[in-house]
C-alpha cells in the first residue's frame, strides 16, 4: 500500500491504520508514490518513488485501486462550477445557499438545479468531491445510479 503522505492518521480512522498494519500480507510504503505504469494489453508493472529518499521500486502487479484521499483537487474548475470553501462541487440546493463570489455564473435556468446539478445545467458531481457527500463507496455509488436518471431528465429538456 502506496501513501503520499508521512502517515495515515490525518485521513484514516485508528481501526482501520490498525487492520491495516496488522496484516502480514500489506506492505506500507509512506512519503510514496507511484511514478509509472506499463504494460502492454494489461498493466504489467508499477513503479512507485519514496520521496524522502528519492529511491525507486518496479514490482510486477497487474491491478492498482487509486484513494485520491480528502482533498477534492477540483482548482481546475474554479470560475467554471461553483465550488464551497474547501474546494468541494456545489450541487442541487447547495447552489443557492453558495454565496459564490468567485465569478462562476449563477443558476442561470428559471428551474432550480436537480439534487446533483452542479451550477452548469446539465452537469452532475458525485462521489467525494462533491460538497455535502459522506464519503462513503455505497453514497458514491448510489449518487451515480442517481444521475443516470438525473442525466435523462436534463436531456428530456432539451
Amino acid at each position: 500500500m502506496l501513501v503520499r503522505a508521512a502517515e495515515l492518521s490525518s485521513t484514516m480512522s485508528r481501526y482501520l491504520i490498525q487492520r491495516l498494519t496488522e496484516n502480514p500480507k500489506i506492505e506500507l510504503h509512506v512519503n510514496t508514490e507511484i511514478v509509472a505504469l506499463d504494460g502492454g494489453e494489461h498493466l504489467e508493472r508499477v513503479t512507485w518513488k519514496n520521496r524522502k529518499s528519492g529511491e525507486t521500486s518496479t514490482q510486477d502487479i497487474r491491478h492498482v485501486f487509486v484513494m485520491t484521499g480528502a482533498s477534492p483537487r477540483t482548482e481546475w474548475l474554479r470560475g467554471c462550477l461553483a465550488l464551497d470553501d474547501k474546494g468541494f462541487i456545489l450541487t442541487g440546493r447547495d447552489l443557492d445557499n453558495a454565496g459564490i463570489t468567485d465569478g462562476t455564473p449563477r443558476w442561470p435556468l428559471s428551474r432550480g438545479p436537480q439534487m446533483l446539478e452542479t451550477s452548469l445545467p446539465g452537469v452532475f458531481a458525485v462521489g467525494d468531491a462533491r460538497s455535502g457527500n459522506v464519503k462513503r463507496v455505497a453514497s458514491a455509488v448510489g449518487e451515480g445510479a442517481i444521475s443516470i436518471h438525473l442525466v435523462h431528465r436534463a436531456l428530456a429538456e432539451l
